[in-house]
Formats: C-alpha cells, structure tokens, sequence
C-alpha cells in the first residue's frame, strides 16, 4: 500500500534525509587513492550515531555495515571490506541510509577517486542529471512511469544503459515500501502521482549492456560485462507545487 505522509511525518523524514547527506559529504572528502571502503564505512556510522540516529542498512537482511560500497563495475550493494582499498582513477557507488524517530533517509552518490577519464566523467554527469530529470516529473497527477521514462531517455540519448532489475522505490517508516520506481518505463502510464508521497529515485546507469549479476558473497551486483556503473539516489517528497528533494543540505 502506497502511504501519504503527514507533515509531522515528513519533517522526521527530513531530519532523517539531512544527516544522509552530511554523512555522504563526509564520506566525498575522504575518498582518496589508499582509503579503504571500510574506513570509509566506519566514518559514516560515526556520524550517523554522533547525530543520536541509527544507520539504515546495518543490520538489514543480514547487511552488516553502514555503508554500500561498490567499486567500477559494481553497481550497488557492494560490502565495506579493509581489503578494498581505493586506487586513483576509480569510482566508488556510496549508498546510505540512516533512520530517525522510525523513519527513514536514503540516498546515494558515485564518487571519483581523483581524476578520471572524460568518458568517465560522463558517466558519472548524464547518471546525475537522470535523477534530476526523474524527480522533476514528481508532480501530482503526473503518472508513476513519468519518472522512469525521463531518466530512460536520458541515458539512452547518451549511449548508455540503464539497470533494470534494481529499481527505486517508495520511503517512510520501512526502508523500502510501495510504489516501487522503475528507472524506465513508457510515459503518462502507471499509478497517479499525489502529494504527501515520499519516493527515494535512484538511477543505475552502465557504460556498457544493461545486464548483471551478483558475486558469491550474495550481495554485490556487478555488470556481466565488466563496464563501468554509476548511481545517484535521491529521498524527495511530492508537494502540490512538485518535488523536494529532503537528501539536501
């Protein structure tokens, strides 16, 4: 069931969403060639804590860490590991999540590790701009497949392929909730959109095939192709003047 929030629910969710962001800002200024992802890991959940919140993802199906740290070609749910260390020229996917009073944040950055290539860059720019474009469809009476065709069109225009089998997805007081939120679709299909509706968008674009596969620890999702990934996620609420984005400082 897809849930309208309160604006008592709302503003949790915002505090939520705001200490999101300053942890992915945090993690942005370490991110360096020799940091390992683990550090990075324990950065975040000093923060998050510092700010009387509790990580999101920690504990979460099993998930063991603050953090989703995924490297190049892996495309999300990537495992903080002392053994990961950055190396210059890489990106790393950072997803994090953080609850407070029971209700979720959530939200994501690809990060450079120093300079990368142009193509690179790219990348990295047409994926963020693919959020961008997803939320400005977050208007009531605007269809559920508004968003997802946006960033499809995006990306596509660009040479590149968006991930089909992870998907956005609806936030409040469970980490994932209804509606989920396809990063593709065909426009003015789906649900209608209303106000008081909080949806985390979170494109997943690769350089090369779309498909994918996950490693044997269960958890990371790579590219079958080895091609670069990148992912950007934002919270955002729809108001009946369009979307706020809540992941922003």
């Amino acid at each position: 069931m897809v849930t309208i929030k309160s604006r008592e629910e709302i503003e949790k969710m915002r505090r939520a969403c705001k200490v999101v962001a300053e942890t992915l800002l945090k993690v942005k200024e370490n991110v360096s060639p020799g940091v390992s992802t683990l550090d990075l890991d324990k950065i975040a959940e000093e923060h998050i804590r510092s700010q009387g919140l509790l990580p999101a993802f920690k504990g979460y199906l099993g998930f063991k860490h603050t953090l989703c740290t995924s490297i190049n070609e892996e495309i999300v749910h990537g495992i903080p590991s002392k053994k990961r260390v950055l190396e210059a020229g890489d990106i790393l996917s950072v997803d994090c999540g953080a609850i407070y009073e029971g209700y979720y944040g959530d939200s994501a950055r690809t990060i450079p590790c120093g300079e990368v290539s142009k193509e690179t860059q790219r990348l990295l720019q047409v994926t963020e701009e693919s959020l961008a474009l997803g939320i400005e469809k977050m208007h009531p009476n605007h269809r559920l497949f508004d968003i997802g065709a946006a960033i499809q069109n995006h990306a596509e225009s660009h040479g590149l392929s968006v991930v089909k089998e992870y998907v956005g997805h609806g936030i409040g007081q469970a980490l994932h909730e209804e509606p989920q939120v396809p990063n593709y679709g065909m426009p003015g299909t789906g649900m209608r959109l209303r106000a008081g509706m909080v949806l985390a968008i979170e494109p997943m674009l690769n350089m090369g095939s779309e498909e994918t596969k996950v490693l044997e620890d269960g958890w990371t999702v790579v590219t079958l192709d080895g091609a670069l990934s990148a992912h950007f996620e934002d919270s955002a609420v729809i108001t009946e003047n369009g979307p706020v984005i809540l992941t922003r400082i």
